[in-house]
């Protein structure tokens, strides 16, 4: 009997999520969708519910959007095009015997439709690939959770493989010590900080191998024990970018941004970058290039945050300089990155 005919290989990239528009009425929307996942809000449905849509996202949406307005370009949001872009570009060095598909866990494209899309064109297989390095149950998770729920659905369902983590993918580091070396070259900085999204610290400790997560030392070396936890991947995705610009541990520091404040006052991961960055002018750390590792495309989190609110903080405690450096986007090494993991998997 002839062998049956081989299928293409369905890619599915995911980023976080965008809302449609920076108007008030699409950013509430996005909200919705958004603070209301269980994975990322993780407290019963029955309070969730009624205190995010009812209270916090009413009003946050009209601070949002403001500062949509002021992220949003002639293309749209950033997250949504530099994503859309890498699309075609992974499509055209994967060749004809893949397809890739593009969603937003939150919001469109929807990861349903990109799903779709892949299930229509009766792939052999699908490998996701969530676009956040470091795994968090909040994000990576999110995304594999929906998957799975979509795919539940199907009467026929493809075989599935998810792409976790690639917190020290070789790719990855080496289109941010590229990204790095270029504003380098531009100037002397007398310190480097790494600033990546912020969990609440029950997120780390909830996902503990065997409670082997103490949120302190047990995350100065990257270990079976550890490798899905996301501030251990954080500090070694630090360890290894420091390692490619030839920094010493005392050249950097390693802190977390975007807390969302609530009146459980909660912690979430430290040392906080917009407190952390206060205290250098004073200490002689006058010119601050700053690094978003947890992020692979410009967004809210760095252009806005990272790169102009953190900029004020610092300048306003007596700082001189704050570069930011640029997200990954579609640089060729990151997109090659991208093609060497799907080949991988």
């Amino acid at each position: 009997m002839p062998a049956p005919t081989k299928g293409r290989i369905g890619v599915l990239l995911v980023n976080l999520g965008t809302p449609d528009s920076p108007q008030t009425s699409d950013v509430r929307r996005y909200l919705n969708e958004f603070l209301t996942d269980g994975r990322v809000v993780d407290m019963p449905a029955a309070i969730r519910y009624p205190l995010f849509r009812g209270l916090v996202v009413p009003l946050r949406a009209p601070k949002s959007a403001k500062i949509y307005q002021q992220l949003w370009t002639e293309r749209g949001s950033p997250l949504l095009y530099h994503g859309l872009d890498l699309q075609k570009l992974v499509q055209e060095q994967l060749g004809n015997d893949y397809l890739v598909a593009f969603g937003m866990r939150y919001q469109n494209p929807s990861i349903e439709k990109a799903l779709a899309e892949l299930r229509d064109a009766a792939v052999e297989r699908i490998i996701v690939l969530p676009l956040f390095p470091q795994y968090a149950a909040a994000s990576t998770g999110s995304v594999q959770e929906k998957v799975m729920e979509i795919v539940s659905k199907w009467w026929v369902v493809p075989s599935i493989s998810f792409i976790s983590t690639f917190a020290n993918d070789p790719g990855f580091i080496a289109t941010i010590v590229e990204l790095g070396k270029v504003e380098m070259a531009k100037r002397d900085y007398d310190h480097i900080v790494f600033s990546y999204h912020g969990i609440p610290e029950r997120h780390v400790l909830k996902g503990s191998q065997n409670g082997y997560c103490k949120l302190g030392n047990c995350c100065n070396s990257y270990n079976k024990n550890n490798r899905y936890c996301y501030r251990a991947q954080c500090y070694e995705t630090s360890r290894q970018v420091a390692a490619g610009l030839g920094l010493t541990s005392n050249q950097y520091t390693v802190s977390f941004q975007s807390r969302l404040q609530s009146r459980l006052r909660d912690p979430w991961l430290q040392p906080y970058t917009d407190e952390a960055l206060k205290p250098f002018p004073a200490k002689g750390i006058k010119n601050v290039l700053a690094f978003s590792p947890a992020f692979v495309a410009d967004c809210l989190e760095t252009t806005i945050e990272v790169g102009e609110e953190f900029k004020e903080l610092f300048e306003e405690a007596g700082g001189e300089h704050w570069q930011l450096v640029p997200s990954l986007n579609t640089h060729p090494t990151w997109v090659q990155a991208v093609v060497d993991m799907i080949h991988r998997n």
